[in-house]
């Protein structure tokens, strides 16, 4: 089943799907090392990652188990990172959810903007009853904000990834559609 890529918008920013001329942007920022210290995954080193991040991004979308979106400032439409929502299981009513934003976005309060507005669509179009994320135990700020949004830490990953010779835990939160806070 397809799941066509929503745009949203919100007080400051606009989700819409991925384009091709977002690819400098991306690459940019996926291959910030700084940015992407607490991933599951090194840095990009050539652009041809980011034409496969592109081409996942419509795979996704079309087999249906998942979106993600731009997320753009409305005032100049500035990139300011990415958000998803993906994993969609429509027995089990379940997803994950992810966001990644350049340095200069952070702080802002964009990430919780734009992931509110997406797991919003979400329960709404996908029936959704349970959302899922998951943060490397180093990266306080990202708990932070799926704790704005109402996600429940339910417990620690030990070791969960090695990147580049790093052994790091992660923190498992869920958020259910009842405990959802309200914008």
């Amino acid at each position: 089943m397809r799941l066509p890529t929503p745009t949203l918008e919100t007080e400051r920013l606009r989700l819409r799907p991925f384009a091709e001329a977002d690819t400098d942007d991306l690459f940019a920022l996926q291959s910030d090392a700084y940015v992407l210290r607490y991933w599951d995954y090194p840095p990009w080193t050539d652009r041809e990652s980011a034409a496969l991040f592109l081409a996942r991004c419509a795979e996704m979308a079309e087999e249906g188990s998942g979106v993600r979106v731009v997320l753009e400032r409305r005032a100049d439409r500035a990139f300011v990172g990415w958000c998803t929502v993906s994993g969609w299981n429509p027995a089990f009513r379940s997803a994950r959810t992810g966001y990644c934003l350049p340095q200069a976005a952070w702080g802002h309060g964009y990430a919780t903007e734009a992931a509110r507005a997406l797991l919003e669509w979400a329960f709404a179009t996908l029936d959704l009853n349970r959302v899922q994320a998951a943060v490397d135990t180093r990266n306080p700020a990202s708990a932070r904000v799926l704790e704005k949004l109402g996600f429940v830490r339910e417990g620690t990953l030990r070791e969960d990834c090695i990147v580049d010779g790093v052994v790091s835990d992660s923190w498992v939160y869920g958020l259910l559609r009842r405990d959802r806070v309200a914008p």
